[in-house]
Order: C-alpha cells, then sequence, then structure tokens
C-alpha cells in the first residue's frame, strides 16, 4: 500500500456536514485494510482566489496509507459530492505523522497572550509636534505669447479654388 496526502475542500455552506464526510472516509479507508496517520480539521479559511463565486471554504487534511482502488473509490467520492469544491491528492513516499504547519502555527497563535489590558489603560493623548514650516518662494508667473502657426490648406480646399 502507498502513503497519500489528501486535501479536500468543502463549500462553506455544508461545513456542518464536515464530520460526517471525515468519518465515512476514514471508514472507507479503513474497511479496506487501510490507516490513517494524520488527520486535521483546519477549519473555515479564506480562499487565494475564488472557486465559483465562494470565497471561503472548509479545509481538510488526511494522510493516509491504501490500496489504488480505495483511493480511486475516494476521488470518485470526491468527484460527485456537489459539497466537495476542490481536492487534492499527492502520493508521498512515506507516511507523514506529525502536525502539519498550519496547524502549529494556529497552536502558537493560541498560546500567544492576549493584548485584552490596552482597552483597560488609555492610551495618553500623543502631542502633534508642528512640522517646522519652510517659506516657499513663488516664482513669478511668466506668459510667454501665444505664437500663431500658419495653418495648411485641406488638398480638397485647394481643389475647389483651383475650379
Amino acid at each position: 500500500m502507498r502513503h497519500y496526502e489528501i486535501v479536500f475542500l468543502v463549500h462553506p455552506n455544508q461545513s456542518e456536514q464536515v464530520p460526517a464526510m471525515v468519518e465515512r472516509y476514514t471508514k472507507l479507508i479503513e474497511e479496506s485494510e487501510g490507516q490513517i496517520h494524520r488527520l486535521e480539521d483546519w477549519g473555515r479559511r479564506h480562499l487565494a482566489y475564488p472557486i465559483n463565486k465562494i470565497h471561503k471554504a472548509h479545509y481538510v487534511l488526511m494522510n493516509v496509507e491504501c490500496a489504488q482502488e480505495t483511493l480511486d473509490e475516494l476521488t470518485n467520492i470526491f468527484r460527485y459530492n456537489d459539497a466537495v469544491i476542490r481536492n487534492m491528492v499527492v502520493r508521498r513516499k512515506d507516511a507523514v505523522k506529525d502536525v502539519s504547519p498550519i496547524k502549529a502555527a494556529e497552536g502558537r497563535e493560541e498560546r500567544r497572550p492576549r493584548r485584552d489590558d490596552r482597552s483597560e489603560k488609555p492610551a495618553a493623548p500623543v502631542a502633534e509636534t508642528p512640522a517646522a514650516e519652510a517659506p516657499v518662494a513663488e516664482a513669478p508667473a511668466v506668459e510667454t505669447p501665444a505664437v500663431e502657426a500658419p495653418v495648411a490648406e485641406a488638398p480638397a480646399a485647394k481643389e475647389a479654388a483651383a475650379e
């Protein structure tokens, strides 16, 4: 059996169905004697570009080990499920079990202390320092007389004058 990394995007209106979908897919993989090494629900995120006028989607990442027939069945399910707007399957050399960078970054944001103390203490008003105004010397306006250029006669006017 081979190792695969599967990412699929679910329509944001169908986010409630994601746990049931994931359960159905994991059951399919495990029934065919496959293994799930990593399963991450990244939640609703902004898309890099709109897909069918949709700007957000629910992301799910799975690292699995399964047979080709199981993978074909899974991609076929993705294709005919209207809730899945995009999917990507990448073959991996080894099983990936560690936390993905996106999930790790999400964990770091949760551990970072929030700065709610700013709302308790009003910030001291910043005194505006007037910028030194340099006197602007205006150059006297010089008017140049308009030069009248001779107007060339149109060829049709020359022919009419010649007659």
